[in-house]
């Protein structure tokens, strides 16, 4: 009954309009509260200085912000405070002052009237708004509720502060200034409290801040009771761990972790690493030791061991003597025709046998077309000299961690293909066939594959090649590399210069047939399940299909028709037919269907503006058709095809050279003018480069503006410059193998390309007739037929004085000849 007398005095007595106003920062006293606070701002002090009376009453605020910032009394203006009364005062060191504030009332701030040398405010009494009677009860009880709960879980408030409150709950404003107070708010919360003049808004306020408080204290206790959780069975495992140790000890056992770094060493021992790997492993095993084995470092290491005991540092396979007629034969029984290809690999491997085995020498790279047999050949090399062979398909890959590894800093780490080649062979002097080296990206954001493989195929390098993995030298220098590509150009020029390039060209439609007879057939039979009494061939059939069906360098297609007529033989078997098919062409035409290839006569009809060129493609040597046409115009030149820049320069040259022996080719000088050229080289969607297709341009151009046709029995290679000469040309060998499976027997190709016959096989030499060319003009009086009846005569184009009679012709009879020069 005192305390209601108390409040109602407090808040009855009269306030003056004016008082000096004191702003805290850290702190707030309610209305009835009591508090110690120490003074240290300038304007505190200078008010307490300039007031030393007892029983003075100021205005006390919230300051927000930090302790330096300086104070904006008007911020003030407007806001609630309360007056509270000095009590008393006690000097501190450091020109600090404690005083005791007891609050009085909520008040409210209407203006500030001075500000120097401290702020004096104009005040007048705030009136509260009280609570709705019908929520009162249930907020009080929830808000003792949470004070209850977060006394339990948190350290820092008392546990009297709920029995305090449940005093209280008479007076709801009492009651809430009271759990500001008690339940440690921060000041923005406390101020907030004070501000709010309904009861029951602040009673709601300090509920929702209670609840948050409890949450985050749940959290907080969840999280320290796992911690903790975690910490006693760490512990508990490592009790029982020395424990454990301690009984093995005394049994005379060893732990497994131990045990098996004693096994590590052992083997270390035995398999008689270099002195610099085996230093290295025995540091990463005492490493080890000190580990638990349920880190995952512990398994890190584990792992890096097993790689370095893994590798084959000094196995070996194969004969330690190469013996050559051995590899021929092995070679010969696996691969037929491929002369050259097998004579420069016995060549090859002559130098090593009389070097000791010294790898000091270039690296095998066969370059040819696909489904030639480059694969196969590594791996008949392999099992001639009784070597492991190992594949590594290198397409696509353009990573460099692929071949020099992982460092074990990355999650997964690994080491490169090289390594892991050598792991699977279990031997150090492995032959190991890079696939496809030719189709390896680089120059990406993870490096450049193919720089790293300068280091693996350098034989003066890779004696020591270092895996990033796993940090230590190891000789590779025993390994016999061999590569495969299709396009020698696509390989970086540095990688080339590494490599003895071995080209394979293709096979001829007879070698094709040879090939079927000696090993297709045979594979194939056994594969389907049947036999040579099931299903005969003819060599007739089997060139209809190579011809007719599969027009390739390689087998690949040749082989996929063989076996779909084999399949269709082995299904009637299975259905119970017996006899033997005899596959003639009728009964090709009837399983493969229509034939995709047309007859070879049909594209040998002279035309005008049209003649046939040859090409190099990376699967082997391909005919090229160029057309032209001209129509009435302006003398415009129109070039379609899908033409690199270099043969869009051959198209203006050859069109600039036809202007200039305008004269003896009959055309007209207003034809230039009068009429629009388009030259088009068909298969659009394919790209066409390179300057070999000169002549051929030319002389369809020259057809086009003179009205005579080509023969289109003769097809024709070579560069030509805008003074008519003829210049050499690549890919002679493809581009010959292409007009012999196309059909056509006499080639025109530059007088310099003439030694390049000798690498042409023999029975493809000698059906054929080759011209060898120095001059356009040879080329025109070659090419070009006379006009058709209805033309205009025309002189024909002789030859520049001191050329003719130049062109070298090899007719079929002569190839020998021809071959021996």
């Amino acid at each position: 009954m005192a305390k209601v007398q108390r409040k109602d005095e407090i808040l009855k007595s009269e306030l003056p309009p004016t008082l000096p106003l004191m702003a805290l920062r850290s702190t707030i006293v309610y209305p009835l509260g009591t508090i110690a606070v120490q003074m240290g701002a300038p304007e505190n002090l200078a008010l307490l200085r300039a007031h030393d009376e007892p029983g003075l009453i100021v205005a006390l605020v919230v300051a927000s912000g930090d302790h330096d910032e300086p104070i904006d009394s008007q911020k003030f203006v407007g806001r609630i405070g309360v007056a509270a009364r000095v009590h008393e005062r006690i000097n501190l060191p450091g020109d600090t002052v404690q005083i005791t504030l007891q609050g009085l009332r909520r008040i409210a701030i209407e203006d500030i009237a001075r500000t120097d040398p401290y702020p004096v405010a104009s005040v007048r009494p705030a009136k509260e708004t009280p609570a709705d009677t019908t929520e009162v009860d249930d907020l009080v009880a929830r808000i003792v509720t949470s004070a209850e709960t977060l006394a339990e879980l948190v350290d820092r408030i008392p546990d009297e502060v709920p029995a305090i409150l449940k005093m209280n709950v008479s007076d709801p404003g009492r009651f809430a200034d009271l759990a500001a107070t008690n339940m440690n708010f921060r000041i923005a919360d406390k101020d907030e409290v004070l501000q709010r003049l309904d009861v029951g808004q602040r009673l709601r306020f300090i509920l929702s801040r209670l609840e948050r408080e409890v949450a985050r204290a749940r959290v907080m206790e969840d999280v320290k009771r796992q911690t903790e959780i975690k910490i006693e069975q760490h512990q508990r495992e490592f009790y029982l761990r020395q424990q454990l140790r301690a009984i093995q000890a005394e049994l005379g056992e060893t732990d497994p972790g131990e045990k098996e770094a004693i096994e590590i060493l052992k083997k270390i021992e035995e398999i008689g690493l270099p002195e610099k790997v085996a230093q290295e492993a025995r540091r990463e095993t005492e490493r080890m030791r000190m580990l638990s084995p349920a880190s995952s470092e512990y398994q890190v290491v584990r792992t890096y061991l097993d790689w370095v005991l893994a590798l084959p540092w000094n196995k070996r396979s194969g004969d330690t003597e190469i013996d050559l007629t051995k590899v021929q034969e092995a070679l010969d029984s696996g691969h037929y025709g491929l002369d050259e290809a097998k004579e420069r690999i016995i060549e090859y491997l002559a130098v090593r046998k009389l070097r000791g085995g010294d790898p000091h020498g270039p690296i095998l790279c066969f370059i040819g077309p696909p489904g030639t047999g480059k694969t196969s050949l590594g791996a008949a090399i392999g099992k001639a000299i009784g070597r492991e062979f190992y594949r590594i398909s290198v397409g696509g890959v353009r990573d460099e961690a692929e071949i020099r590894g992982h460092r074990r800093t990355y999650v997964g780490a690994m080491p490169g293909l090289i390594l892991q080649a050598l792991r699977r062979v279990q031997a150090r002097d492995p032959i190991l066939m890079i696939d496809e080296i030719d189709k390896m990206s680089g120059g990406g954001p993870s490096g450049d594959p193919t720089a790293a493989m300068l280091e693996v195929l350098d034989p003066s390098q890779n004696n020591g090649f270092v895996d990033h993995y796993l940090n230590l030298p190891f000789d590779l220098s025993s390994t016999l590399f061999i590569c495969t590509a299709n396009n020698m150009y696509d390989i970086p020029a540095p990688l080339r210069d590494r490599m003895e390039v071995i080209k394979i060209a293709g096979y001829t439609v007879e070698e094709k047939v040879e090939i079927a007879w000696r090993y297709l057939l045979p594979r194939l039979l056994e594969e389907h399940g049947i036999t040579d009494k099931d299903i005969q061939f003819t060599d007739e059939s089997l060139s209809f299909i190579s011809n007719r069906y599969s027009r390739e360098a390689g087998l690949r297609n040749f082989e996929r028709n063989l076996a779909a007529i084999m399949r269709k033989r082995a299904r009637r078997k299975a259905e119970g037919e017996e006899g033997a098919w005899v596959i003639d062409l009728e009964k090709v035409e009837e399983i493969l269907g229509i034939p995709r290839y047309a007859v070879e006569e049909a594209e040998k009809v002279p035309e005008v503006g049209v003649a046939t060129g040859l090409a190099w493609t990376a699967t082997g040597g391909d005919l090229m058709i160029i057309e032209a046409l001209k129509m009435p115009g302006t003398g415009r030149l129109t070039v379609t095809g899908q033409l690199g820049e270099v043969m869009r320069e051959s198209v203006d040259a050859a069109y600039s050279y036809v202007r200039s022996r305008a004269g003896q080719l009959a055309i007209p000088d207003s034809d230039f003018r009068e009429y629009d050229l388009h030259i088009h080289l068909p298969a659009g969607a394919i790209p066409k480069d390179g300057p070999s297709a000169g002549i051929t341009l030319t002389l369809t151009i020259a057809s086009c503006l003179s009205g005579r046709p080509v023969r289109r029995d003769v097809a024709m290679t070579g560069e030509v410059t805008l003074r008519g000469k003829v210049l050499e040309i690549g890919g002679v060998k493809e581009k010959i193998l292409a007009a012999y499976r196309a059909g056509l027997r006499e080639v025109i190709l530059p007088k310099s390309n003439e030694k390049d016959l000798r690498d042409v096989p023999a029975e493809v030499k000698q059906g054929m007739a080759f011209t060898f060319v120095e001059r356009m003009d040879e080329v025109l009086h070659l090419g070009l037929l006379p006009a058709p009846l209805g033309v205009a005569d025309v002189t024909e184009p002789e030859p520049s004085p001191g050329i003719a009679g130049q062109s070298t012709r090899v007719d079929r009879e002569d190839s020998v000849a021809a071959r021996g020069a």
